[in-house]
């Protein structure tokens, strides 16, 4: 949990200001996970802190949804061009990924 709250604080992912009174805040909340290794061995706990969407009108206080993800296509292709033009692969995983879209 501390590793998330000093992610979130480092990449200046919320600013805390007032809000009206007409305005429901969206909230958030814990989630748990446990990541376990290909031998079935613990490999670490996780935690992410998610908002809470259930409080969202739209046209009130979102107007759409983004996910960045790539579509398996996407990923079929590449896989495809760099195996024909015998290109090396490289696998990474990305710990933390903020994104400034719409902001």
């Amino acid at each position: 949990m501390q590793e998330e709250i000093a992610a979130l604080e480092a990449n200046h992912t919320w600013d805390i200001e007032p809000y009206p009174l007409t305005i429901v805040p969206l909230g958030c909340k814990w989630v748990y996970s446990v990541k376990v290794r290909s031998d079935g061995s613990l490999d670490r706990y996780k935690a992410r802190l998610v908002e809470l969407e259930n409080n969202q009108e739209y046209g009130v206080n979102y107007e759409e949804t983004f996910a960045h993800v790539a579509k398996m296509t996407i990923v079929r292709t590449i896989l495809a061009l760099a195996a024909s033009s015998d290109l090396p692969l490289h696998q990474m995983d990305v710990k933390k990924c903020f994104s400034s879209w719409g902001s």
